[in-house]
Formats: C-alpha cells, structure tokens, sequence
C-alpha cells in the first residue's frame, strides 16, 4: 500500500473500522514518516496528491534530521517547523526548481510583514532548511548563502522592564498556601533577584546548587558555567519547594508540572507564571508579558545608582 493511502481517511478508516481524531497519534504516525524519510525507506513524491500535505511531511522529515545532526532544544525544532511552514508557500512544493532567486525574494517579501527578530529566527530556520535538503539531494547545493543577512544591532533598543515597587507585587502575588503557589514563587523569584532567563530556571536542577556556598551554577546560552551567589529569600524559597510542594518523581530539574504527569517545567511555561502573575498583581501597562520581563527589570535595578545619603 502507498504512503498516499495509507495516510488518507478513507485507508484510515478501512483498517480501524473509524477515522483517527487523537491528535497525539497523528504526531506519533508523523514523526515516525520523518523517521522512515530520513532513512530512505520511503520517498516523497512532489506531485500534489488529494488529502496528503507533502510540505508538513517534509517539515516533519526536517524536524527528525535536526534532533539527529544539530542537537538544538526541542523547543528550537518545532519553532523552526513552524517557520519554514510558513515559507514554503512562496517557495513551492518542489525543492528541485528552488534557485537563489526565488529563496532571496521569499525573505524579502517576508521582511515587510515581520518583525526584525522574527525574520531574523526565520532566516536562520530556512538556512537549516536547505541545508537539510541539499544533504538528502532535494535541491541543489549552497542556496543556503542566497538567504539575506538580517542587521541586528546591540542595545539598539531599550530594555523593557517594570519598576522595583511592581517586582515586588508581581513576586507577593503568588498564594504559597497552595503546591502551585510555593512553586511560582520560587520561580519569580529566581526570575527577578537573579535575572535568570526562563530557560536558566526550567533545567535547573539540584546539583547546580552549592548550599554550603550558597551559590547557584548557571549555563547560559553558550554553555559556559557561572557561579552565582544564592539570596537567602530566593534559597528559602526554593527549599520551601522541595519540601512542601514539589510532586514525587525522579526527574533531575527541580521545577515540575503541578498536574501528572509531573514533568519538567517547560521554559515557555515559567514565561506563562510571569504573565498570570502580572494579572494578579494588577500590572495592565508591562511592555512586555514574559519572563525577560523580570530578566531586565532586574538588570535595571542593579544599573540604578544607590541613594546619596546626605
């Protein structure tokens, strides 16, 4: 039986007795064709066949090479998914006609509805792109150095942040009589004492912590370990965490889902605690909703001189 029918509703249907409407299992049964794509074991026609989206299979045969060859976070592979999709609909459906023409006006016209970071993210997802197929013998080689380079310049921009008095609502908004509370609390207050980034606070685990020093290990975004002092308010918290609130499990990170299965904070969820908490403090005019929020907030407090004592 082909891929083609094996993907449509009617086989769907013949072999189940009815139409498969689990999301789960439609990204299972995806992954898994990336998988068998990657390898050779079945190949993708480029001629449009009905009820086959031949562009979300070769983003999910993407997807699978990046996790295999490039290492980058879950989060980072699905964001770039996500961006190419969107490209492909001015780059057309068969790789073997893309020229360097075509890959450099498709950025072009994809600059005058984007934001400068946002077309950044996407030029570097598309160069993945066609590497990946320049690797498979989709396209021709070396495309990739057709792609525009996005300027983006340093402290080009002020920082967006909230005024210390605000921190500390946003920080006292949390009940800590309930396991979600004592848990965001923590949370909050890694984010605004220390000015971690939300990343920095999901993978954070009990080893990067030095009680006897009272110092916090952290790897940034090169991966390069920095030692940290611990505030005593941001320890107890902490502490107050894994004894009172913290779910049973054996996963190294110290934060974790409030609801089974008790997994990992994910970073986009400690960006989540810091927009509920804005709501609950009454914070309506933040520039911003996410947890750089309280990164540059923290920043600013510390560039601020001392009071002069006179």
């Amino acid at each position: 039986m082909s891929f083609a029918a094996l993907r449509s509703t009617d086989a769907v249907a013949l072999a189940a007795g009815k139409p498969i409407v689990c999301r789960p299992y439609v990204n299972r049964a995806r992954r898994f064709v990336g998988f068998l794509v990657e390898y050779g074991t079945v190949t993708l026609s480029t001629h449009e066949l009905p009820g086959v989206d031949l562009h979300e299979v070769q983003i999910v045969a993407f997807q699978t090479w990046l996790r295999r060859h490039r290492g980058i976070s879950e989060r980072t592979v699905r964001r770039h998914g996500r961006m190419v999709m969107r490209l492909l609909a001015g780059l057309g459906p068969d790789p073997k006609l893309y020229d360097a023409r075509l890959v450099r006006q498709v950025i072009l016209d994809e600059a005058q509805r984007s934001s400068r970071a946002n077309l950044k993210t996407m030029t570097m997802a598309l160069r993945g792109y066609l590497k990946y197929l320049a690797t498979q013998g989709l396209c021709q080689p070396g495309l990739d150095q057709a792609i525009p380079t996005v300027p983006q310049w340093r402290l080009s921009a002020l920082p967006l942040y909230i005024f210390t008095a605000d921190v500390d609502r946003v920080v006292a908004s949390c009940d800590v009589t309930t396991p979600m509370g004592i848990r965001d609390h923590a949370v909050l207050l890694l984010l605004a004492r220390l000015g971690l980034r939300a990343g920095d606070v999901s993978s954070m685990c009990l080893e990067d912590i030095d009680w006897r020093e009272g110092t916090l290990c952290v790897r940034g975004k090169g991966r390069r370990e920095i030692r940290l002092p611990l505030p005593q308010d941001v320890g107890e918290a902490i502490i107050d965490y894994l004894r009172e609130a913290r779910p049973p499990g054996a996963c190294e990170q110290i934060f974790l889902r409030a609801v089974a299965p008790h997994r990992p904070l994910a970073s986009a969820t400690v960006s989540s605690i810091v927009k509920l908490a804005l709501v609950r403090a009454g914070i309506d005019n933040a520039p911003s909703r996410g947890a750089n929020l309280l990164r540059h907030s923290a920043a600013t407090s510390m560039l601020e001189p001392a009071p002069r004592w006179i």
